[in-house]
């Protein structure tokens, strides 16, 4: 088992179980809640928090990143996005366990961009966007008028 294992993955673990809370609690009506504005519905919010994902799994299995990746028929039932983001997490962490300690140390993703990020970093920046997610997912959540769970008080408040 690589260091990440035990240490960073510990925190991208506990994030997706937050996620996933976010999503058990929901029905697939919720899923099609738009705040209003400009904004997208819950279910595209959470859709293209799977695509993120999608994107950084892909990353670490590739050492390329890009966010080209769309999964359109995911945001109206929860079910479907239950499904996939339990493929998504286990890609993810496969993945991430075949990584030798040497790998960690020696390996790069290129970004879309061009810059080369290293595994831990690219890992830091995926839980950085999954805190993002959070933030938004909260204020869906407040407009629908739903208590948010104790666990996403204390992470995102």
């Amino acid at each position: 088992m690589n260091r990440l294992m035990e240490s960073v993955w510990l925190w991208i673990e506990a994030s997706h179980g937050l996620r996933d809370e976010i999503i058990a609690g929901l029905s697939d009506a919720d899923l099609a809640f738009n705040p209003g504005g400009d904004n997208i519905t819950f279910g595209a919010l959470i859709r293209e928090c799977g695509e993120i994902e999608h994107s950084y799994a892909e990353s670490l299995r590739t050492l390329k990143q890009d966010f080209d990746y769309r999964n359109p028929g995911l945001a109206s039932s929860v079910q479907q996005l239950q499904a996939w983001f339990q493929q998504l997490d286990a890609d993810m962490k496969a993945t991430l366990a075949a990584f030798s300690d040497a790998d960690v140390e020696s390996k790069q993703v290129t970004r879309a961009s061009g810059y080369q990020m290293p595994i831990e970093m690219q890992l830091n920046t995926y839980l950085q966007a999954l805190m993002i997610f959070f933030g938004k997912a909260v204020t869906y959540l407040r407009a629908m008028g739903k208590p948010l769970s104790k666990n996403m008080q204390e992470w995102v408040g």
